[in-house]
């Protein structure tokens, strides 16, 4: 190998002192033997997977049950009054919220409730986050409630029907709005009511088995392509959607509810065509109960480091407005849409509808992704806040179970929601057993206390879940501060939100997922690639648009360029390198050869006059600069497309008389060199360290 200063060589070492005979000495790495084969990695992982000893079952249990690991080691006195009071404030927080999210998944109010204590005990099992509140989440609500709504309809019930149904053990007695057909094939089986839950726990059972299978093959990577800006404004633009789904109940107008592509539109304009049915008595309900709920709300937010737990005015919300409408007589005397008989107890459990499993496998899908993201990503959240960890893959596991197990049990989908999580943390939740009391307090609720909400009329139910997406609606505030961090993420926001409420939630989160990668895309494909400069003193070169007071080293160009160099850039490396320089070598190239001919021509024609003796001068005229370095410590990866088009710019200038050189190159991308025949025997292309060593050598040479 020829002699020179600070080469990279992976072939060779040196002998004896003579690696310190120049200032400028070759650094050598010899890269690492790989250990194993892939065919014993394989083996070994096998082995692994396959063995089987009393410890690794023992592992293997603690592990799946969470519960088993901290609740021998639970500190009664330490934690038993913080978890029973957050527990407790949860449990009647969730109660309304129970009843009035039903409504939104197109479900009676005691499925809801049976949702919310089931979800609570089967996290208390499986769960490792001490902080985190699964129950029913409002997006995934709204989610379930279109499927449903679809479902029932192909079925021949009613959207809407004029008296609630009354649920039953057996919910025996048919809808009287069957088709013919219909009725022969489901006589005497299922009423609406009984149909839609049957729809929702279905697809509830699918979306588990989906989250169940990720956390199996451990694909929770999923994740990571719902970016935080993409999640929040996927909730906000969902919101939107929400909140026009509940717009009718505000009114009391008897109108069927839209899903589908452009159902926000679709409702706003049949709620303007009906306006004038507008029920005076929802209406006045609707407006007393926003003047209760907003400003209580925002007193609970205010000071809520001075409440030792927030006000439940939900609570009271519904109470009052349930003993109002049953002794005012409201639905007898104004006709107001209430609630309806909630049954005390739990049903008989009943196995999914697996003949529905075809029409709503694939509407499970977002669902579940979107149910273990918020979850995960919360539980992660909560747990670097306290200072402990958890298991992503555990995590997926227990989301998994609190739908699966549940949809036996009359229960439509559930995630975590961080509104409620928040009120568990600031109230002293300590560990998992606050699901446990919180289900204690919906199990009340259920054996006893529910009769009583018959009379309550769907306007309040419709305020409440309004009023909760405060939170979400609120995302608009932050938008200018999130616009000076990053315009990209915002652009990623409003392109999500505006999607998942202008054309449907799950095509909007399907928008901002490939938004968000055509972004990452688009900054990789025209990315920054400056000239730098040196800094004075040091050894460190830095951008000279960035900078001020950098220095230059004569017939030395140094560039960087801020991307990994791939077969969607490659022509934008190649065209701005030649920008940067001030010179293309192709154009050079084909310059000299056309002067070249030229003068020959000139020569036929004259004796060696003015004209000839121009035309060789330009044919010589030398370039401002004889090395170019290019700085790679921003090239994450190279593909076949990059290491040809570096060959190629190589090769070009070499053509001209100019040299490249690579500096701060990672292994990854030199072991791509190597294995693409980068470097060749006899060829003075280098690889450098450090821009610093590439220039000193080019200095020297």
């Amino acid at each position: 190998m020829a002699e020179s200063n600070n080469v990279c060589s992976v072939t060779e070492m040196p002998e004896g002192d003579d690696v310190k005979r120049s200032f400028h000495h070759r650094i050598f790495l010899e890269p690492q033997e790989k250990k194993r084969s892939m065919k014993s990695l394989v083996v070994k992982q096998a082995k692994k997977t396959c063995s089987c000893t009393p410890a690794k079952v023992k592992d293997t249990v603690f592990s799946f049950f969470p519960v088993l690991q901290w609740l021998p080691k639970y500190r009664l006195r330490e934690y038993l009054l913080g978890d029973i009071m957050s527990g407790v404030i949860v449990g009647v927080l969730l109660v309304p919220q129970s009843i009035a999210y039903s409504l939104l998944a197109g479900q009676e109010p005691i499925y809801g409730l049976y949702t919310s204590f089931f979800a609570g005990i089967i996290y208390f099992i499986f769960g490792t986050s001490r902080h985190i509140s699964v129950g029913i989440f409002g997006v995934i609500c709204l989610m379930v409630g279109e499927v449903v709504d679809r479902e029932v309809q192909r079925a021949g019930y009613d959207v809407e029907p004029a008296v609630p149904s009354v649920l039953t053990g057996t919910a025996a007695y048919l809808n009287t709005t069957l088709s013919p057909v219909n009725q022969t094939l489901q006589k005497l089986l299922c009423d609406k009511s009984c149909y839609a839950i049957a729809v929702g726990a279905t697809m509830t059972f699918i979306a588990g088995v989906y989250q169940v299978a990720m956390g199996f093959f451990q694909v929770g990577f999923v994740s990571v392509y719902l970016s935080d800006s993409l999640l929040s404004g996927f909730v906000t633009g969902a919101s939107f959607t929400i909140l026009t789904s509940q717009a009718k109940y505000l009114l009391g107008l008897d109108i069927p509810r839209s899903s589908g592509i452009g159902s926000l539109i679709v409702t706003w304009t049949n709620i303007f065509r009906n306006i004038h049915k507008t029920n005076i008595c929802d209406l006045i309900t609707s407006f007393l109960c926003f003047l209760v709920l907003i400003p209580t709300k925002e007193l609970n937010e205010h000071f809520k480091s001075r409440l030792k737990a927030p006000i439940p005015v939900e609570l009271v919300v519904i109470v009052a407005a349930t003993l109002a409408s049953h002794f005012g007589k409201l639905r007898e005397t104004y006709g107001s849409s209430v609630a309806g008989h909630i049954p005390t107890g739990f049903l008989p459990p009943r196995p999914p509808d697996w003949n529905l499993i075809p029409n709503v496998a694939l509407d499970a899908i977002p669902i579940a992704i979107i149910g273990f993201a918020i979850t995960v990503s919360l539980s992660e959240m909560f747990a670097k806040k306290h200072g402990y960890t958890v298991k992503a893959n555990q995590e997926m596991y227990a989301i998994g179970f609190c739908n699966i197990i549940p949809s036996f049990f009359h229960c439509f989908t559930t995630s975590a929601a961080l509104a409620k999580t928040l009120v568990k943390e600031s109230t002293g939740c300590r560990t998992q057993m606050s699901s446990m009391v919180t289900s204690l307090v919906i199990l009340l609720v259920l054996l006893v206390i529910a009769p009583l909400f018959r009379s309550l009329q769907k306007c309040v139910l419709a305020v409440i879940t309004i009023v909760n997406l405060r939170g979400a609606l609120q995302k608009f505030r932050d938008l200018p501060k999130m616009w000076h961090l990053s315009r990209v993420d915002t652009v990623i926001w409003l392109v999500t939100m505006a999607a998942s409420a202008l054309i449907s939630t799950e095509i909007g989160l399907l928008v901002g997922v490939c938004f968000s990668m055509l972004c990452v895309i688009f900054r990789t494909q025209r990315p920054e690639a400056p000239l730098l400069g040196w800094v004075a003193e040091s050894e460190t070169y830095e951008s000279l648009s960035a900078y001020k007071n950098l220095q230059t080293k004569p017939g030395i160009v140094v560039f960087r360029f801020e991307a990994p160099l791939y077969y969607i850039n490659k022509e934008c490396f190649k065209s701005t390198l030649y920008k940067q320089t001030g010179v293309n070598p192709v154009w050079v190239k084909a310059t000299k050869k056309k002067a070249a001919k030229r003068m020959l021509r000139e020569k036929e024609v004259t004796s060696g006059g003015i004209q000839t003796s121009i035309s060789m001068d330009f044919v010589s005229e030398p370039l401002e600069f004889h090395t170019i370095v290019i700085d790679c410590c921003a090239v994450q990866f190279l593909d076949t497309a990059g290491i040809r088009t570096l060959k190629e710019v190589c090769k070009d200038y070499g053509e001209i008389d100019v040299r490249v050189l690579l500096a701060q190159c990672n292994p990854s991308v030199r072991s791509s060199l190597i294995r693409g025949e980068f470097f060749k025997e006899g060829e003075d292309h280098l690889l450098f360290h450090s821009v610093h060593q590439a220039v000193d050598f080019a200095l020297g040479a």
